[in-house]
């Protein structure tokens, strides 16, 4: 099986060509250009802020806010910032692109429906090309766990090589409720299950979130909202349960910057973009609950596990 977090075996992918988009930023309510170029092997993930001409890398360790989304800032410059990376980031990671850099002229990736689906057809379009190089892959060894209230999420060392996540989320006196869902993370799966799941607010929070400077690019366009045990878009749903599934695609997206892919089961109960980010930097930070393992690529197309000698550079 390939894919995101995917089994040992993997090829390092990029785009085939430059491809883009111009849409609003979902908090800052300003018009962006986003261009996905493709990169050679090794680049990892990179945004480029072109009207600042800086460079933040996608990596859990750039994460500088996690209020409603996850926002990565250059090092030693919070100001430089790129907000609500996790739905492009989250598309990338589950068609299984390792090397890429976007090219943003604002502060924020554009929200476009609200979703990863729009992401996931221009990757389409612009075509996906192997780099003829193993991907690396962080293999979770040991339980890491984090918690606030009864709020947690964890990783688990994966059954078998590769990735599993599993989301709880509790809504009570909407019509949200109480979802759950589990699945094992391919393209396919990501394609079919998550990718176009958008994003969700309550009626009741938006006047409070547009005082604080954040939703100001929000609609029914880019969003479900959710009164009570109404749903106010016109269209309604695109699945009964499109709630938990959004929150899984975050959870794909805030994962992949690990900086590398994952062999791990995640679960989350009531988690978001704070939990998740602080997971990862609870795994990093203990060099006894993880490896970095790298693969051949033989001709046969039988993956030779290989335990790297050293650590990768976002230890």
């Amino acid at each position: 099986m390939d894919g995101f977090y995917a089994p040992e075996g993997t090829q390092r992918r990029t785009l085939k060509t430059r491809i883009g988009c111009v849409g609003t930023g979902v908090h800052t309510g300003r018009r962006v250009t986003l261009d996905i170029l493709p990169a050679p092997a090794g680049t990892g993930i990179v945004f480029h802020r072109t009207d600042l001409g800086v460079e933040i890398p996608a990596r859990f360790d750039r994460v500088t806010d996690t209020r409603l989304c996850t926002a990565l800032a250059a090092e030693g410059a919070p100001q430089v910032r790129i907000g609500t990376v996790e739905h492009v980031m989250a598309a990338l990671a589950g068609l299984g692109i390792t090397d890429a850099v976007l090219e943003l002229d604002g502060p924020e990736v554009p929200i476009l429906d609200g979703s990863a689906a729009s992401f996931v057809f221009l990757i389409d379009c612009a075509g996906i090309q192997g780099l003829g190089l193993p991907a690396p892959v962080i293999e979770v060894l040991k339980p890491i766990r984090v918690e606030e209230g009864d709020a947690y999420a964890e990783l688990l060392p994966a059954m078998t090589p590769g990735f599993e996540a599993h989301m709880r989320i509790l809504y009570p006196s909407t019509v949200i409720g109480d979802q759950a869902l589990g699945l094992r993370v391919t393209p396919a799966s990501f394609r079919g299950a998550l990718a176009d799941c958008r994003t969700f607010a309550l009626a009741e929070d938006i006047a409070r979130l547009r005082a604080a400077g954040l939703a100001q690019g929000g609609s029914l366009q880019n969003a479900v909202v959710v009164d009570g045990p109404l749903v106010l878009n016109p269209g309604g749903l695109r699945r009964p349960d499109e709630f938990v599934r959004h929150k899984l695609l975050d959870v794909v997206g805030d994962l992949a910057l690990a900086g590398a892919t994952l062999s791990a089961r995640f679960n989350g109960h009531k988690s978001g973009h704070a939990l998740n980010n602080r997971l990862l930097r609870a795994l990093m930070a203990d060099r006894s609950a993880w490896r970095f393992v790298e693969t051949e690529l033989p001709a046969d197309g039988v993956p030779a596990r290989l335990p790297a000698a050293a650590a990768p550079a976002i230890a």
